[in-house]
């Protein structure tokens, strides 16, 4: 049931639409390389064995999984013949291009730059993750996105007229959400259940197509949560999202998401251990503690206990105040590193390690601070040409207040908090 023509193509409708951007490259045959980004089902691979086929240019495959440098080297090889022998520059076409690690990308550099290729690379994965930069800046990526459901409704009556066996049948769909909503906007899967669905009826049987009967052939709905493609990414960042807006009870329901999905329990614990930092940081430092605690515990016990574990930090998390003063300071500390370079430690804070470098002042007025009243003496630390620049600036709850009121006490007239 693949499509034979871009008209047959299912869904997309913004890429390859009448006057949609990839239909007039299509029509032009001006084609850019380009990287099809979206989740499995969509059509990335059809796509690209269609505009092979509406530009009348060789198609050269590879999967990701199974091959290497040298399978890519073997590929450019063929597309450099074809070129000698006075033929349009083929398509390369790569699935799963983010499973090649950098030096497998790194090898396509040069045929894409030349025009030996027109690389099409598929992926499941946000690229700006999963290719390397030199590799992306030579590429249009286009953003495929979930079938919606006129387009599934379309593939199905494509399928009762058009498919070999299917057609012989006769089927009448009294409801179609459950075939829908298992589909999950993936036309490949869409198709599988339509044909568990069918398998054991007999020409001459008549099939009416319910909710239930459906369900009941498929046994369970396929998890929506697909740790492996772009949803993977919205699903956590809906989570992290919904504890940094304090609402624990969108926190638990992401986390059951992962959960459900299969995903690994670390993965997500790191995430927690990160978000104790970045937006909670010093307004709660128990909630780094505990995050830290729930990755160990997690590594420990896996699943199914540590979802207990997990859920209780999720909350514990997305009902602590709020800080992201820490991660502030750090971005606001890195800027001015870059920005103003490698400014020299003052003298007096530097190692004298050797004779030499007393003499000419390492060291030299350093104040121990223990050896003063309440162990603070206000001193310079910062290099000169950014000598009083304020990073942390407490941020506006309890316990950041008290650190606020420390430094006011002592740096009054030299930091401004």
């Amino acid at each position: 049931m693949r499509p034979r023509t871009l008209d047959e193509f299912a869904g997309q409708r913004h890429l390859v639409g009448p006057e949609a951007v990839l239909r007039k490259a299509i029509r032009s045959d001006n084609l850019p390389s380009m990287l099809f980004w979206g989740p499995p089902g969509v059509g990335k691979t059809t796509l690209a064995r269609l505009i092979a086929l509406e530009t009348g240019r060789h198609c050269i495959a590879l999967s990701a999984i199974q091959s290497g440098v040298k399978e890519i080297r073997q590929c450019l090889e063929e597309a450099q013949q074809l070129q000698d022998a006075g033929e349009s520059p083929p398509i390369l076409f790569i699935d799963e291009i983010h499973r090649f690690h950098k030096g497998q990308q790194d090898a396509l550099l040069g045929a894409v730059e030349k025009g030996i290729v027109i690389l099409i690379g598929a992926t499941t994965e946000n690229p700006s993750f999963e290719v390397n930069n030199a590799l992306l800046s030579r590429c249009q990526v286009y953003i495929l996105e979930p079938l919606g459901k006129e387009d599934l409704l379309g593939m199905i009556q494509r399928v009762l007229k058009e498919d070999e066996r299917i057609s012989q049948l006769t089927i009448q769909i009294k409801e179609d959400d459950a075939l829908l909503g298992i589909s999950g906007g993936d036309g490949r899967k869409l198709y599988n259940t339509l044909e568990l669905v069918t398998q054991d009826v007999q020409k001459g049987d008549v099939l009416i197509l319910t909710d239930e009967l459906v369900l009941a052939k498929v046994q369970s709905r396929i998890s929506q949560f697909d740790k492996g493609g772009e949803l993977h990414y919205d699903i956590i960042s809906a989570f992290i999202k919904s504890i940094r807006g304090s609402d624990p009870n969108a926190a638990v329901y992401y986390l059951a998401r992962m959960i459900q999905g299969g995903q690994d329990p670390l993965f997500i614990a790191r995430r927690l251990i990160i978000l104790a930092a970045e937006d909670i940081g010093l307004a709660n430092p128990n909630a780094l503690l505990l995050a830290n605690a729930a990755f160990d515990t997690a590594h420990k016990i896996g699943w199914p206990e540590a979802r207990i574990v997990l859920s209780e930090v999720t909350i514990y998390l997305a009902c602590s105040p709020k800080s992201n003063a820490a991660y502030q300071a750090i971005e606001k500390a890195i800027q001015s590193v870059r920005k103003t370079g490698d400014q020299p430690v003052p003298l007096h804070l530097r190692n004298a390690a050797t004779g030499l470098m007393k003499q000419i002042g390492y060291g030299k007025d350093y104040q121990y601070s223990h050896d003063y009243p309440g162990h603070f003496i206000p001193q310079d630390y910062l290099p000169e040409s950014i000598r009083y620049a304020v990073f942390y600036q407490p941020a506006k709850n309890p316990a950041e207040e008290k650190y606020r009121q420390f430094l006011t006490d002592n740096w009054s007239g030299k930091y401004n908090y």
